[in-house]
């Protein structure tokens, strides 16, 4: 019986670490991918909701970065219009293209994936900000006023789905460590620079990007694995049916 039992742990084990299972390393990746997203959320949102030692952090970035915009008028313009092409309007039109893109490359469970990753996302993102509530940062003279909750930040949760999506498709097509690095450091530009632009326009604190971002990992690891998955499935028995 223990022998047996062991047997079939072993089997279950190697089944979760092989790249050819339905559920096998891609769907593990994917689960350590989101459980770590998700313990990094969670963490910052507690520390955001106890006040912990970051919301201090939070309020003096604010401040410097508030009193410095005001002296860089390009820098600002520039950041103002990063932050207005990854507004929600901006986001969804980023994504029909891409979309419309992947349809004609033939890559329609990536298309799904990108459906389901940045509009659902920010649907996620509208929950998450009703659940928390959180103020904005308030100035004296504003860049941005905005009525809206903080935490997390929508334009960084949605610019880590859409840039994360399109990264996962690139690397997949590209040949060799080095273009995949490359793909990666530039999706990551992006949403850091989407991040910063929130950052130095004073529309969102530190901490409400830093969540933004495991929020967004997180999703982004349920979407890509889940269709994922559903591919595999759908192959495998497109090929069982054709062995019969």
């Amino acid at each position: 019986m223990t022998k047996s039992l062991i047997q079939r742990l072993h089997r279950f084990a190697a089944a979760r670490f092989s790249p050819q299972e339905e559920f096998g390393l891609h769907l593990t990746l994917g689960v350590l991918a989101m459980l770590l997203a998700m313990a990094g959320f969670a963490r910052i949102a507690g520390a955001v909701v106890d006040g912990a030692p970051i919301t201090a952090v939070d309020l003096r970035l604010a401040n410097w970065l508030h009193a410095h915009a005001h002296h860089s008028p390009l820098l600002r313009n520039f950041l103002l219009g990063v932050t207005h092409l990854h507004s929600t309007p901006g986001m969804l039109a980023l994504t029909a293209l891409a979309g419309w893109w992947l349809v004609r490359r033939d890559a329609r469970h990536w298309m799904l994936t990108l459906v389901a990753a940045v509009p659902g996302g920010m649907l996620l993102n509208v929950a998450m900000k009703h659940t928390f509530e959180r103020a904005r940062p308030h100035f004296g003279e504003p860049i941005l006023t905005l009525t809206t909750y903080s935490f997390p930040s929508g334009h960084t949760v949605a610019a880590t789905l859409l840039y994360g999506v399109l990264a996962c498709y690139l690397s997949r097509q590209a040949r060799g460590w080095q273009a995949r690095a490359t793909i990666v450091a530039a999706a990551c530009i992006m949403v850091l620079l989407v991040a910063g632009s929130r950052l130095y326009l004073g529309a969102h604190y530190l901490s409400d990007v830093l969540a933004a971002m495991a929020e967004g990992c997180a999703w982004l690891a349920i979407c890509v694995t889940g269709v994922s998955t559903l591919r595999r499935r759908q192959a495998a028995r497109a090929s069982g049916n054709r062995s019969y």
